[in-house]
């Protein structure tokens, strides 16, 4: 019989962490008791804690020295027991470590910087193990941190702050008394910016953005907690402190009653697709988790498509549609692994977005038309209130869905969470006149490519007219449908408002260019390019895909060759709208880099007469007409 490669399981339910940081030295020296109960026999267990923080030792309670070992280069450390711990009773073991803490270096994520202690703020994010982790994102925990710091500073966590003199400076306590992930702890210089809405408050911590944009923030985030209380129940905290991160952190992150945002994340504007979804994680995530990594589409899927409702709701239902649009071409960009195997993507990859995000929060729409609002809002409502601290897996949510509606559901999470193929829908059909005035009758038949699938689907009849809608039950390869009208048909839209997760040609081309463009934001031009051209090949007048090949070919210093590519922009399909005017504004900077200052000017007229202001558009242009673009150059290096 094969032996089980899987550590043993042990439940960690509470912490408590007595660290000292120095900003200055960028140290971090800490205890950290771990009381936990295993679940299996063990003599051996396995921790996670960051490469960079080196272990001083490790002790049972009563104070027996443990042996123990860490892993290379995968941040685990192995504690060894004299005897084998005995099932379900609860121990105690205490680690003695420190080190310091320098932007990714060491990171358990590779490129990131989950653990940062600079002279200016410390950023101390629960999936940095900055402490000895177990099962992380899925073994929820209570806490009572303590961080000791000089004068003069600023620590944020989950719980409520207490300040008492120390030997060495000021200690911060934290104590968390619910079971969630409450391991995340911020140090910082400056005063915040508060804000408040209704109910919700909010104080910023962004010093490197300007003083509106923070307040912007602030102002939106209290906003936020005002609609999402509404939806969903009263979260942990009304109050949130949103807190900036470096450069090299994630875009977001989020712990209770804290959303933190890099630079990058945060922008120049308000990021509110960004910041609602770390509004959101209050709810999905702090209050409700996952069962285990395989699930965390419950908490990332809910998060991100509650900022969907959000958006509907500060906006209104074209930026919601929008937004919705977006997040299904990011569900279609990684279809390796289904949702039910997301255990197996790396953390903050553009993989993990694409999966337990974007098509999480498309099969909790999908789900939504499945089931009907009133079923569908009213259970989510009911997970946050019954399943309060607690965790949640995939059979339990369907289960729960089915239990309300009274509907069987088992093949939908099939379809959805357990494959990883989506279908591509194609349709055929042939009008009739009625006799007697009675108005029209159109035949048809819907084909897709699965034997297996079984959805309702929306069809929109375009008449002379108002429009009216039906809906076909598709199940397998093949469904044939008869509807009447009053109106003389003109066109049948099959899926109009996009409820099914599918292909078809316009989307495998949106598709090809948005991978392209996660390749760009890692620097992997080539990559990009050839998802680029893979645009191209299936529609050769794609605006953005020319000007994506453009951007590309501009960063590569191949100025001919973006040149033509933004021409070719300008005269293709013109979708979005926004390639006009940035298209010429590239060739104006072109121009200007090769020493044609007139021709720059023109392009840079014609830029301002679009009126297009997408991303500051106008700005960019009137800038370059006052004074030609000038690339940057890398520095030389010097011995």
């Amino acid at each position: 019989m094969q032996e089980s490669t899987e550590p043993p399981l042990i439940d960690v339910e509470h912490y408590e962490i007595d660290a000292r940081v120095d900003l200055n030295a960028q140290l971090l020296e800490a205890t950290a008791e771990v009381h936990f109960v295993p679940r299996d026999p063990a003599r051996v267990l396995t921790f996670e804690l960051h490469n960079a923080l080196n272990l001083d030792s490790v002790e049972a309670e009563d104070g027996t020295i443990l042996y123990s070992s860490r892993g290379v280069g995968n941040a685990s450390v192995l504690v060894s027991f004299p005897n084998q711990l005995p099932v379900d009773e609860r121990q105690v073991v205490r680690f003695r470590y420190g080190g310091r803490l320098i932007g990714y270096e060491d990171s358990p994520a590779e490129g990131y910087a989950l653990a940062e202690i600079t002279a200016d703020r410390a950023i101390l994010l629960y999936a940095g193990r900055w402490f000895p982790v177990n099962g992380y994102g899925a073994d929820r925990f209570t806490s009572d941190i303590r961080v000791t710091v000089r004068e003069g500073m600023t620590v944020l966590g989950s719980g409520i702050g207490i300040r008492t003199e120390a030997l060495e400076g000021i200690r911060h306590q934290f104590e968390f008394s619910y079971p969630s992930f409450p391991g995340t702890v911020a140090i910082v210089r400056e005063e915040p910016l508060r804000a408040e809405a209704v109910d919700g408050s909010s104080s910023v911590y962004m010093p490197a953005a300007s003083e509106d944009l923070a307040l912007e923030y602030g102002e939106t985030a209290a906003e936020m907690v005002d609609f999402f209380s509404d939806l969903y129940g009263a979260p942990y905290s009304k109050a949130i402190s949103i807190v900036e991160m470096g450069e090299f952190a994630p875009n977001g992150y989020w712990a209770p009653g804290m959303v933190l945002m890099s630079t990058y994340g945060r922008g120049e504007t308000v990021n509110r697709r960004l910041l609602g979804k770390l509004v959101a994680n209050q709810w999905w995530g702090s209050i409700v988790g996952a069962g285990n990594r395989n699930n965390l589409w419950l908490v990332d899927g809910l998060a991100q498509y509650s900022s969907l409702l959000e958006t509907e709701e500060a906006e209104g239902e074209e930026a919601f549609v929008t937004a919705l649009g977006n997040t299904r071409i990011n569900a279609l960009t990684f279809d390796e692994v289904p949702l039910r195997q997301s255990g197996r993507v790396a953390d903050f990859s553009p993989q993990m977005e694409a999966l337990t995000s974007a098509r999480g929060a498309m099969v909790l729409h999908m789900l939504r038309w499945r089931v009907g609002d009133e079923a569908f809002f009213s259970t989510l409502r009911e997970l946050i209130s019954g399943h309060a601290w607690g965790t949640l897996t995939t059979d339990a949510f369907r289960e729960l869905f089915e239990d309300v509606t009274g509907k069987d559901l088992d093949g939908f999470f099939l379809q959805w969470t357990e494959t990883n193929i989506t279908p591509e829908f194609k349709q055929e059909y042939t009008i009739y006149r009625l006799g007697g005035n009675e108005g029209f009758r159109v035949i048809g038949r819907i084909n897709q490519d699965m034997d297996t699938f079984s959805m309702p689907v929306e069809l929109k009849v375009e008449t002379e007219g108002e429009p009216e809608f039906h809906v076909v039950e598709v199940a397998g390869t093949a469904s044939d449908f008869a509807l009447e009208t009053f109106g003389k048909p003109r066109q049948v839209v099959l899926d109009p408002n996009h409820r099914i997760l599918r292909l078809d040609e316009d989307t495998r081309v949106r598709v090809s260019i948005r991978r392209g463009e996660q390749l760009m934001e890692l620097g992997y031009y080539s990559d990009a390019l050839v998802e680029y051209a893979q645009a191209l090949d299936i529609n050769r007048f794609s605006s953005l895909a020319h000007y994506r090949t453009g951007e590309a070919m501009f960063l590569r210093n191949n100025y001919q060759a973006a040149a033509n590519e933004f021409r070719e922009a300008l005269n293709g399909d013109q979708d979005p709208q926004w390639v006009e005017v940035w298209s010429h504004i590239n060739l104006g900077k072109i121009f200007d880099i090769t020493g044609q200052r007139e021709r720059a000017v023109n392009e840079y007229q014609l830029a301002v007469r679009t009126r297009d202001n997408t991303q500051n558009a106008q700005d960019e242009a009137s800038k370059y007409l006052a004074a030609p673009y000038r690339r940057p150059r890398p520095k030389e290096r010097t011995y």
